[in-house]
């Protein structure tokens, strides 16, 4: 539903990894947007790194009024590639999406999740395959690890690990 200024939230597909670019050049135009964020956790030469990244790759939402608005220089906006349309017309998206998305909760998604294959990379455990089991501490890790038909937990510091792509 539209709010008491007849504006809704519509869908902006950017160039690709320019949706960061977009959204600054958008709000310097005026336009109210949202591009929502999340934080990824990566394996990085043996240190665990963070980074922030769009929700929705590619993606980011804006606040227009059909009448009110001038809506021509958004598509050539730098870094924005088209207003998202079905049968030739902007559709809005619902508040109820936008508010939770405005409204939820950071989290970080880990870089390792119990189960995952990782690579231990010892002078003593050369090239050895682990089932990472969790975090003991922020430095080390307990992985379980098949040696002889007989498993073994141990626990390392995540320097020596390389987490191996699916």
């Amino acid at each position: 539903m539209p709010d008491a200024t007849g504006k809704r939230w519509y869908l902006v597909q950017c160039k690709p990894r320019q949706a960061p670019r977009a959204l600054e050049h958008l709000e310097r135009q005026g336009y109210e947007c949202l591009l929502p964020m999340h934080q990824i956790e990566y394996l990085h030469k043996g240190q665990l790194q963070q980074l922030s990244e769009p929700l929705f790759p590619g993606y980011l939402f804006i606040h227009l009024d059909k009448v009110e608005d001038n809506w021509l220089p958004i598509r050539s906006t730098r870094g924005v590639s088209q207003i998202v349309s079905f049968g030739g017309s902007p559709t809005p998206v619902p508040d109820m999406v936008i508010s939770q998305l405005a409204n939820r909760k950071a989290s970080v998604l880990p870089a390792l999740s119990p189960g995952d294959q990782v690579l231990i990379d010892d002078s003593n455990l050369q090239q050895l395959e682990a089932i990472f089991l969790s975090k003991d501490g922020d430095d080390r890790v307990l992985l379980l690890l098949n040696i002889l038909q007989r498993e073994l937990t141990i626990s390392l510091p995540i320097v020596r690990l390389k987490k191996i792509e699916a």
